[in-house]
């Protein structure tokens, strides 16, 4: 079986990401990542209200689940849910971990 399901939607294999360096943005329901750092192409404002919800490095990430219209997506970090739009997303730099 190539993917897995989360409610009916298609999440992906395993480990898709494992070991690769994308943006949170791009990674499905399901994935999991650690924080490498949030892009300097982010204005200060967003970098920094990014750090105070908690995307700092190293800390260990998890795409609960997107809106129908993919946007905004629920982030699962240390012990609450996070909801962001995509363009948010997309300033954090992950390295995805295996399954």
């Amino acid at each position: 079986m190539n993917g897995s399901t989360a409610r009916g939607r298609r999440t992906g294999p395993p480990g898709r990401y494992a070991g690769v360096e994308v943006a949170l943005a791009e990674l499905r329901p399901g994935a999991e990542a650690t924080v490498v750092r949030v892009e300097s192409a982010a204005s200060p404002a967003i970098a920094r209200r990014l750090a105070d919800l908690g995307f700092t490095p190293g800390t260990r990430v998890r795409v609960e689940r997107r809106a129908p219209l993919r946007d905004p997506v629920l982030y699962r970090l240390r012990d609450y849910v996070v909801c962001l739009r995509r363009a948010q997303a997309a300033c954090v730099r992950v390295i995805g971990v295996g399954a």
